[in-house]
């Protein structure tokens, strides 16, 4: 899976590295909030896109127990599909192309 290193989730990845917990600790709260807020409103598409973002950055640090950063993975790929199917249909972009970081092809003007 590429990873966007412009992403600013990973812009500091040395206090990241050094706490990872912390993270952790975010992408838990985010995920509380989602589930909290869904059954209201049907989930916010940003906050999912928030919670995928912390999810990769945490399954990219080596420091993180094996079992940590494989779960991580595995649900970063379930939130990126969260993301993909509350997207409005012009602005999806393919479910393996999300996962490798690629661009999103833009629309041809008319």
């Amino acid at each position: 899976m590429a990873i966007d290193r412009n992403d600013p989730i990973f812009q500091s990845r040395n206090a990241a590295a050094q706490h990872p917990e912390l993270m952790l600790s975010a992408v838990l709260h985010l995920m509380s909030h989602y589930t909290a807020n869904a059954a209201d409103n049907g989930g916010c598409v940003k906050l999912a896109s928030v919670i995928e973002r912390h999810l990769k950055a945490l399954s990219a640090l080596p420091e993180l127990a094996p079992v940590l950063r494989a779960t991580c993975l595995q649900l970063c790929e379930q939130w990126a599909a969260v993301v993909e199917q509350a997207r409005p249909p012009q602005e999806r972009a393919g479910f393996l192309a999300r996962l490798i970081g690629r661009p999103r092809p833009t629309a041809l003007p008319a």
